[in-house]
């Protein structure tokens, strides 16, 4: 997965609805978008424990036809400005278009599965082992956990279904993104250049 002559980085993957943002189902609407409380502050002080910001976002509003890859594209590019202005440097931004499916010919991106993950790790050069996905629910931490990660679940009351299951328990949760971010810092190792 990692390239032999490069040097391994670790990742922050993060939701992006209910965890980075206020969660308004299918919106592509830069206008709509409303910051959860203390994301920037969080997000300075992981990345100057020299982590990478990822998100990692399931967007089945667009097999739906709710809206379009260029429309996703131009909240992406938001996203990018917004952590700029706030003196962040967003790594990437990975989603799964499709719909829940659950035959044999499901996709392997959309959370809870880690392939979104683990092309993220692919592309970038990630130590997946070192790296951590936040979320605001247990599709989140699935996903994480499948895929190597440590995983922390903000427990903001999004997470209605609370159906138990392998790789279904975070390694912590929170209470809001700043407890999050606290708790990984405390967990960090300084052994990256």
């Amino acid at each position: 997965m990692s390239h032999p002559d490069q040097q391994l980085h670790k990742a922050i993957f993060l939701d992006k609805d209910g965890t980075l943002i206020k969660d308004v189902p299918y919106n592509v609407d830069p206008k709509l978008v409303v910051f959860e409380s203390g994301v920037f502050d969080g997000l300075r002080r992981m990345q100057d424990e020299d982590f990478k910001l990822i998100i990692i976002s399931n967007q089945p509003g667009i097999a739906l036809g709710y809206f379009s890859e260029p429309d996703l594209a131009l909240l992406i590019r938001y996203f990018e400005e917004k952590f700029a202005e706030n003196d962040l440097l967003l790594s990437g931004f990975y989603y799964c278009p499709h719909l829940p499916d659950t035959s044999s010919n499901a996709c392997s991106c959309r959370k809870p599965k880690p392939g979104l993950i683990h092309k993220a790790a692919s592309d970038l050069n990630i130590d997946l082992s070192n790296s951590w996905m936040v979320g605001d629910i247990l599709n989140d931490v699935e996903a994480g956990n499948k895929a190597g990660c440590r995983t922390i679940l903000i427990d903001n009351g999004n997470e209605s279904e609370w159906l138990s299951g392998i790789n279904r328990e975070p390694d912590f949760a929170a209470k809001d993104f700043l407890e999050a971010t606290r708790y990984i810092v405390s967990q960090t190792v300084r052994c990256y250049a």
